[in-house]
């Protein structure tokens, strides 16, 4: 039997008291963050699943384009795309290079296509001014294009162990029930969760910052598979026991902290992916591919305006009554 690859964070240990400031050592605060963070990071290096991006083998350039495909996609989706790019392209080298059409090929149903886009400019800057090598800090990370503060932190975290404070959707929920008993986080993150989320922090000087990056990825782990929005395991939760927003009885959440639904039928971004899709498939002409489009309810209006949308991104390009994804038509 083969063995299972390590995850890049499976060798840190727990139990270390010396990971938390001693001004502030006895505050109840402070030791139910403790208890959380033993648990959490315990739990994980037991329950993790075992995904490629995360094993030891796995370059910084893998960690940043997984990052960058699972902003608002789940991993399911996310895994087969990811392992055809690192088929593909396995360094930035090679993904400044590729052809956008084949990008966008392969980007196939992610959605937001754009984060294609901006992941190949993001790779033709990291070979024009870091010499194809990502960079490990997250200012630098940051002044990428089209890396954002959260990807900016997760990548200086997962890929070089730097102990950054990431806060996705998944750890701001579990941030809000456990710390601060309230059923949903809503969908701003708020400055008083930024502050939460560094409140409750594990000390970044201890270890070089280990028991911090394996926090960062447990408790992202935990909001992914336990701790979920809509059907939350509390009888699987490591930290059930110490759960502010169990001890209060699970209030419901308010009128602000509820998730608010995104259609998808009729949408523009529907259309748009419809397109894509077509697209995908090889250049069409302008009529005929608006017109082909299985989506009886959009009128012509909305199709052309979502065709010019694609162009004006692009997305698309157009010559003469010829409709392809870009660089294909010569």
């Amino acid at each position: 039997m083969s063995q299972k690859p390590r995850d890049r964070l499976s060798r840190v240990k727990t139990g270390a008291s010396s990971r938390y400031s001693g001004a502030i050592e006895e505050s109840e605060s402070l030791r139910l963050s403790q208890a959380v963070h033993e648990a959490a990071v315990s739990w994980y290096h037991r329950a993790a699943r075992d995904l490629p991006w995360r094993r030891q083998d796995c370059s910084a350039w893998g960690v940043l384009v997984s990052e960058t495909m699972l902003q608002q996609t789940p991993v399911a989706r996310v895994l087969p795309r990811w392992e055809e790019w690192m088929r593909r392209w396995p360094t930035p080298h090679e993904t400044a290079k590729a052809p956008v059409a084949e990008i966008l090929t392969v980007w196939d149903r992610l959605g937001y296509p754009r984060r294609a886009l901006r992941l190949q400019q993001t790779a033709a800057a990291i070979v024009e001014h870091h010499d194809g090598q990502v960079p490990s800090t997250r200012d630098e990370l940051r002044a990428l294009p089209g890396v954002g503060e959260y990807t900016a932190a997760a990548v200086a975290c997962f890929a070089f162990g730097v102990p950054e404070v990431v806060v996705d959707t998944n750890i701001r929920r579990v941030h809000t029930r456990v710390f601060s008993g309230h059923a949903l986080p809503g969908k701003t993150y708020t400055a008083q969760q930024r502050r939460l989320a560094h409140d409750v922090f594990p000390d970044p000087e201890h270890d070089c910052g280990q028991f911090a990056c394996a926090w960062n990825i447990a408790v992202m782990e935990l909001g992914a598979l336990v701790c979920t929005a809509r059907a939350p395991q509390c009888g699987a939760c490591p930290v059930a026991e110490l759960c502010t927003w169990r001890r209060a009885g699970f209030p419901p959440p308010t009128e602000e902290q509820k998730p608010r639904g995104q259609a998808w039928a009729g949408t523009d971004r529907q259309v748009r992916g419809a397109l894509m899709a077509a697209l995908r498939c090889g250049p069409a002409q302008r009529s005929v591919l608006i017109a082909s489009l299985p989506l009886p309810a959009a009128d012509l209006d909305q199709r052309h305006r979502c065709l010019e949308s694609l162009l004006t991104d692009g997305l698309a390009e157009q010559r003469g009554d010829q409709v392809a994804l870009p660089g294909v038509l010569r």
